[in-house]
C-alpha cells in the first residue's frame, strides 16, 4: 500500500512539470522577512486548518486546548481537520499544485514526519524555510539535539518544526513477569516460553511498522546500510534475518501469529484485559497515563531494550500554498512554548515528552517540565538516552511491503 502511494506522489509530481514563480512565492518572502511582531499582528483573525491524525481522544482534546489559547490570544481560529492517514493531506496538497492553486490552499498546517515529510520536500510542497523564524525554536537547542533538525535521516532544514518526541518503550505485567526480555533474541525464547503472551499490530500501523524497523536494526549485520536509501543496498540480503526472525516468532504470537491486533491502542486494551503479558508503544508516557486512568494494572512497568530503541521527533509543517501562512507560524511557535509544552506532557493531558532542551529554561518552566508524580510505571531517568535512529524512510516502505507479501494475506 505504501509503495503504491509512493508511485503516485511521483505520478502527480511529474505532471506538474516545472514550478513557476507565483504570487505564493512572493507572500512567502514577505512572510519570512517580517519581524515576528508584524507576524503576529498578520495572523490576528486569520483561521489555521490543521491537518492532524485525529485516531486519539487525549491528543484531539489537547489540539481543543491549543484551540481556545489561540483564540484568546491572537484572535486566531483553528480548526482541527481530523485524519486516518497523513498521507491523504499530502495528496490534497499535490493535486492542488497540479491545478495551479499556488496560494489558496485548504490546508494551513500538517502534523507530519518520516515518509510524507520526505514526499512533500522531494516535490517542493512546503513553505519556508521558516523554523528558525519562530522565538520558541531556539529552545529546542538543535546545535546539540540534530534529532530536532532531522527527520528519518532527512534533513529538514528549516521546512518542519518539532512538536514532541517518541520512542519506542516495551511495558510489561510484573505480576507475571519478574525479569522481561532485554533484546530481540531473549524476547523469541520469552514467547517460546510463554506461547500467545505476546503481539505487535498490524502492518502498516505504525505500531505493527516501527517493531519491524526495530527488529531489523537489531537482526541486522550492518546497521549503518539503513541511514541510506534501499536503491543503494541489497534488500533481500539485509530484510533475511528479519523474516526468518518473524517464522519463529510468529508460532508463539498471540493467536499463533494467524491474526494481529489492528492498533497500538488495541494492543494496550488486550494488556488491560490480562490476555497479553508484555507489549510496547510509542509513546514513553503511556503506560504510566493508561496506570491513571485505570486502563493497565498497578504492577506495569516500563523499559526500554538494553542497546536501545528506536525513536523520532514528529513535527509541523506549512504547505507552500498556504493560505494562512502568517497564523500557521504563530500556531506552530505556541506548540513550541514551555507551557503548551508542559501541559501536552502531563499524564493526565497526553504525556507526550517535550523537545524543548530544560537547561536554556528558567526554574519555574524547567520545573514545570519536569514529572512530579512517582508512578512505579513511568521509565526511570535516563533511560532515554540510548536512542536508535529511524532508517531511512524508504526501508519502512521496503519492509511493509515485503512484511505484506510474506504475511499479509494470513
Amino acid at each position: 500500500m505504501i509503495l503504491s502511494r509512493r508511485r503516485g506522489y511521483q505520478s502527480l509530481a511529474s505532471a506538474i512539470g516545472i514550478a513557476l514563480l507565483s504570487t505564493s512565492a512572493i507572500a512567502n518572502t514577505r512572510v519570512l522577512s517580517e519581524d515576528w511582531q508584524e507576524v503576529e499582528q498578520q495572523a490576528q483573525g486569520q483561521s489555521v486548518y490543521w491537518n492532524a491524525w485525529g485516531g486519539d481522544a487525549n491528543v484531539n482534546a489537547y489540539i481543543e486546548w491549543v484551540a481556545d489559547q489561540l483564540d484568546e490570544r491572537w484572535d486566531i481560529d483553528l480548526i482541527h481537520v481530523k485524519l486516518d492517514d497523513t498521507a491523504a493531506a499530502v495528496s490534497r496538497v499535490l493535486a492542488e499544485k497540479s491545478a495551479g492553486n499556488n496560494d489558496q490552499g485548504a490546508i494551513d498546517l500538517i502534523w507530519i514526519n518520516g515518509e510524507n515529510f520526505a514526499a512533500m520536500k522531494a516535490n517542493d510542497l512546503l513553505f519556508g524555510p521558516y523554523a528558525e523564524r519562530l522565538p520558541n525554536f531556539a529552545l529546542t537547542n538543535p546545535s546539540e539535539h540534530k534529532e530536532m533538525i532531522t527527520d528519518f535521516t532527512i534533513p529538514t532544514e528549516g521546512y518542519e518544526s518539532p512538536w514532541g518526541k517518541a520512542q519506542l518503550t516495551f511495558y510489561y505485567d510484573s505480576q507475571r513477569i519478574k525479569s522481561p526480555p532485554q533484546d530481540l533474541t531473549e524476547l523469541l525464547d520469552w514467547a517460546q516460553q510463554n506461547p500467545g503472551r505476546f503481539a505487535y499490530p498490524l502492518v502498516p500501523d505504525f505500531h505493527g511498522s516501527t517493531f519491524l524497523k526495530q527488529a531489523l536494526i537489531e537482526l541486522t549485520d550492518n546497521p549503518e546500510v539503513l541511514q541510506q536509501p534501499v536503491t543503494e543496498a541489497d534488500v533481500e540480503a539485509i530484510t533475511a534475518p528479519l523474516w526468518e526472525y518473524l517464522d519463529q516468532l510468529h508460532p508463539y504470537s498471540w493467536r499463533e501469529g494467524r491474526h494481529f491486533p489492528a492498533s497500538g491502542p488495541e494492543l494496550k486494551s488486550l494488556m488491560g484485559d490480562g490476555e497479553l503479558s508484555l507489549a510496547f508503544t510509542f509513546n514513553p508516557a503511556e503506560p504510566a497515563a493508561a496506570v491513571s486512568n485505570y486502563q493497565l494494572p498497578p504492577s506495569t512497568r516500563s523499559y526500554v531494550l538494553k542497546d536501545g530503541t528506536i525513536g523520532n521527533v514528529h513535527f509541523v509543517a506549512i504547505p507552500f500554498n498556504a493560505s494562512h501562512k502568517a497564523a500557521a507560524m504563530v500556531t506552530a511557535n505556541f506548540l513550541l512554548s514551555p507551557e503548551a509544552q508542559a501541559y501536552k506532557q502531563r499524564l493526565d493531558v497526553w504525556g507526550d515528552p517535550t523537545v524543548l532542551d530544560l537547561e536554556l529554561l528558567d526554574d519555574q518552566q524547567r520545573m514545570a517540565l519536569t514529572p512530579a508524580d512517582e508512578s512505579s510505571a513511568r521509565l526511570p531517568p535516563g533511560a532515554l538516552s540510548n536512542t536508535l535512529p529511524e532508517p531511512h524512510p524508504s526501508w519502512m516502505e521496503a519492509v511493509e511491503a515485503g512484511w505484506l507479501k510474506r504475511y499479509g494475506s494470513r
